[in-house]
C-alpha cells in the first residue's frame, strides 16, 4: 500500500531520540515512511539549525539506497547511512546548510555528487551530477533535473515510475526558494519551476529541502501571483 506524507510538519521520531545520545546497535528506521510502496521507502529526517530536510530512499528488493543532501548532524547521518545500505549522496545545491555533513560521510566511504556550478562550495566531492543523469539504486532510477535559480547548480531529483520530486530549495508550498543571494536569479527559478517541473503530472508529490512538502498541482495555479510580486 502507497503511504505518503506520513508526519508532516514534524520532526522525524527517530532523529528526536538518536540525535545527542550513545549511538546504539542499529540505526535501521522502523517507524512509519515518510513515503512507502511496494518497491521503495523513502524516510525524512530534519536535520540542523535551519532544520533542513534529508531522505534516504530504499530499494526495497536489494536493500541499496541514497541519501539526498548531507546537510548536518553528522553524527546521526553517517550511522544511519551504514544501517540503511548508502552508499552515495545526492546534493541539491550547494548552500552551507545543505552540505555540513560531506566531509564526514566522505571520511565514512560515502561518494558526493554535485552539479559542477555548485562544486566550489564543497569541502570535496567525488562525482559531478549533470542534467539528465541517471543515478541507479537497485531498481530504482532517480533522474537529475537542472532546475537553477536558487543557485546556479540548484538540481532536483525525479523517482522514475513514482510520484516524487525531490525539489532542494527551488519549489515550497507557496512558492519559489529564496533568490536574494548574488548568484541567484528570480527569472531563472521561475523558468525552472514553469519550464521544468510543472511540466510534471499533476499529483506529483515535491519534497522540498525544508518544510511540508505539496505537489505540482497545488502549487501550479499560483506561479502568475508569484511572477507579479517577485519573489
Amino acid at each position: 500500500m502507497e503511504t505518503p506524507n506520513s508526519g508532516f510538519g514534524r520532526r522525524s521520531p527517530i532523529a528526536i531520540t538518536l540525535y545527542g545520545m550513545p549511538e546504539p546497535k542499529d540505526y535501521t528506521p522502523t517507524g512509519p515512511a515518510h513515503y512507502e510502496d511496494t518497491l521503495v521507502r523513502v524516510d525524512r529526517f530534519v536535520v540542523g539549525p535551519v532544520e533542513n530536510n534529508v531522505f534516504i530512499i530504499r530499494d526495497k528488493g536489494s536493500g541499496e539506497a541514497i541519501l539526498i543532501d548531507a546537510a548536518n548532524e553528522h553524527n546521526l547521518l553517517v550511522p544511519l547511512c551504514r544501517a540503511t545500505g548508502v552508499r552515495r549522496v545526492l546534493t541539491t545545491h550547494g548552500h552551507w546548510d545543505h552540505i555540513q555533513a560531506v566531509t564526514a560521510v566522505r571520511d565514512a566511504g560515502i561518494d558526493v555528487g554535485v552539479a559542477a556550478e555548485d562544486a566550489a562550495e564543497l569541502s570535496g566531492y567525488d562525482f559531478i551530477i549533470h542534467d539528465g543523469d541517471i543515478c541507479q539504486v537497485g531498481a530504482l532510477r532517480l533522474k537529475a533535473m537542472h532546475t537553477p535559480g536558487h543557485s546556479p547548480g540548484s538540481t532536483s531529483f525525479l523517482l522514475e515510475g513514482t510520484r516524487l520530486l525531490f525539489t532542494g530549495d527551488t519549489l515550497f508550498p507557496g512558492g519559489p526558494g529564496n533568490t536574494s543571494f548574488p548568484d541567484a536569479s528570480f527569472e531563472t527559478i521561475i523558468d525552472s519551476i514553469e519550464g521544468r517541473i510543472f511540466t510534471l503530472p499533476a499529483e506529483t508529490i515535491v519534497l522540498p529541502g525544508h518544510g511540508l512538502d505539496t505537489t505540482v498541482g497545488a502549487e501550479r495555479p499560483s506561479i502568475s501571483e508569484w511572477v507579479e510580486r517577485g519573489w
